[in-house]
């Protein structure tokens, strides 16, 4: 039988549980890190578990709209580099330096670092996805709005700053993604 000793207190006992089942978290997470793709697709489905739960209950249109938008700010800092060439040339022209990125093919390569790995990115959203179905679970989140007006600001809200990025992304020469770059071999 588990039972806790009777020299340990009620806020010992719980304290040591919950720091186990931190531990036995932070396992599952580490050994998920290398199936990326199983990991998106599990993603996938609970975001589809939602909306299915959003489509049938015909409700929580705060939580779902709150929802997009923490993706949609999650997705914003996973194309952004974590070094922003617009604030760095920014602090260099104050200080009277030349630009930080490389403009001619003799200046050192500089990598891509997101300012949100790939692994925090799905993380955050997987927890947040979780937490809007569970928060779909109790009438106190669904509060009664006119949803389509929540969609039309989303949909303006997603694509000016989707433009935004991409503009950025444009001035600054740079890809967040893998595809499409060229891939040199050994030779």
């Amino acid at each position: 039988m588990d039972s806790t000793p009777p020299d340990q207190t009620f806020p010992a006992a719980v304290s040591a549980h919950t720091s186990r089942f931190t531990r036995a978290y932070q396992t599952y997470i580490d050994k998920s890190v290398p199936f990326t793709a199983y990991r998106w697709i599990g993603t996938g489905v609970l975001l589809l578990m939602f909306m299915a739960r959003i489509f049938l209950a015909q409700g929580w249109y705060i939580v779902c709209y709150t929802l997009g938008i923490y993706l949609l700010n999650l997705f914003l800092a996973f194309l952004t580099p974590k070094f922003d060439p617009s604030l760095e040339q920014d602090d260099e022209m104050e200080g009277g330096g030349m630009p930080a990125l490389p403009t001619k093919q003799d200046e050192e390569f500089r990598p891509f670092i997101r300012r949100l790995p790939e692994f925090k990115f799905w993380h955050n959203a997987t927890r947040a996805i979780t937490l809007a179905i569970f928060a779909t679970l109790f009438d106190a989140c669904d509060i009664p709005v006119f949803w389509p007006v929540l969609v039309i600001y989303w949909i303006i809200l997603f694509t000016l700053t989707m433009r935004r990025q991409i503009q950025h992304m444009i001035k600054y020469r740079y890809v967040p993604f893998t595809f499409g770059k060229t891939r040199y071999t050994r030779s």
